[in-house]
């Protein structure tokens, strides 16, 4: 993207208008957006029930267009959401994207097996990625995402909703700061009933599994709990439902080896409701319960504060977070290499869960 200092500098050297006023120049330069257009790619739940509702809260981008397979869907969300038809897309036309210049973000809500497709995809359409966590089942995927868009000089933001999220910023603030010292043992653990058993959380092929879904929420706040990575992990992977889950794991419980000796036990279910952080310091402690609910995300620390700051909406304050690093060229809070660390340790649980001995990381 031409900026203004580029734009009057490429004109300076070519007529000798070095010394070109300021207010010419902005009078001749490209117009900076204040919002960009969004279409979201697959209208499931998440996309129907959360996201579209919170970019009508948005400051600092928009719905702008959307992607599915299925024209009643697209008939239905042109006419809640006033879309022209010219920004309505289904699978197989999805690369024509490139050529619509109100889309600058995708923003894919598919089940992980196809976030490396349709990332990639995007990317060399030349539009700004953000993927829903997990990144993608496989390293080679996560890697392979990154490259295109660092390649289409495009950015590329995870899902991590509580990377934003205020309370979850001050702990990690507190781990910066090492205000009750460094880390000594931390535990999360994240998990809900879920009902639902014929979904792609019960596909392998699909990137099912807890892991692949849930398991990223105490893994992820380990990793930040903490404020190192992991280098070994030992797991265990389990059901209390064989005849839903055939394919993938109910349940995963992990241990995480963190150098200098720091541990982290996780946890994540579809068969239990659980939804806890806590972390160990050598000065005292913070923990958040619950940590990773839509709303409602409260905590405290061993000296009395008391973490309850509230935000109106997560997935708007996810996106406007994100849109305002592009529009201001900020770094973003959750790049692709975020999602490919929690990825690294993904495959180490499995491998884990499958040796039944201590798996390195990496």
């Amino acid at each position: 993207m031409t900026t203004r200092r580029t734009f009057l500098t490429q004109m300076a050297g070519a007529a000798g208008l070095a010394l070109a006023p300021r207010s010419w120049a902005a009078t001749v330069g490209p117009k900076k957006k204040e919002r960009l257009g969004v279409a979201l790619v697959g209208l499931g739940y998440y996309s129907t029930d959360l996201l579209a509702p919170a970019l009508q809260l948005t400051q600092r981008c928009r719905l702008a267009g959307v992607v599915s397979g299925t024209p009643s869907k697209l008939a239905e969300w042109q006419k809640q959401y006033r879309l022209p038809a010219g920004n309505l897309y289904d699978y197989r036309n999805f690369d024509s994207i490139a050529n619509n210049p109100e889309i600058d973000v995708v923003y894919v809500v598919l089940p992980p097996s196809m976030h490396a497709e349709y990332t990639i995809r995007a990317a060399r359409a030349g539009k700004h990625v953000w993927c829903e966590k997990p990144m993608a089942p496989s390293v080679r995927n996560c890697e392979a995402m990154i490259k295109a868009c660092r390649d289409n000089g495009v950015s590329l933001a995870i899902g991590y909703r509580m990377h934003h999220e205020p309370n979850t910023r001050r702990i990690m603030q507190f781990r910066r700061e090492q205000r009750y010292g460094p880390a000594v043992r931390a535990t999360a653990e994240a998990g809900y009933f879920e009902s639902r058993t014929d979904h792609w959380k019960q596909k392998k092929a699909m990137g099912g599994g807890v892991m692949g879904d849930m398991g990223v929420y105490p893994l992820n706040a380990l990793r930040y709990g903490v404020g190192l990575e992991p280098v070994a992990v030992t797991a265990k992977a389990s059901t209390t439902r064989p005849e839903i889950y055939t394919e993938v794991e109910e349940t995963m419980q992990f241990e995480l080896e963190f150098p200098g000796g720091i541990t982290g036990r996780g946890e994540a279910s579809f068969g239990r409701g659980m939804n806890r952080l806590h972390v160990d310091n050598e000065r005292g402690w913070y923990e958040l319960a619950p940590f990773q609910s839509y709303s409602g995300i409260r905590g405290r620390t061993s000296d009395g504060l008391a973490l309850d700051a509230t935000v109106p909406n997560q997935q708007a304050r996810q996106m406007d977070d994100d849109a305002a690093a592009i529009l201001d060229g900020a770094p973003l809070l959750a790049p692709g290499e975020e999602g490919l660390k929690d990825t690294l340790v993904v495959e180490a649980i499995y491998r884990a869960a499958v040796s039944g001995g201590k798996e390195k990381v990496g």
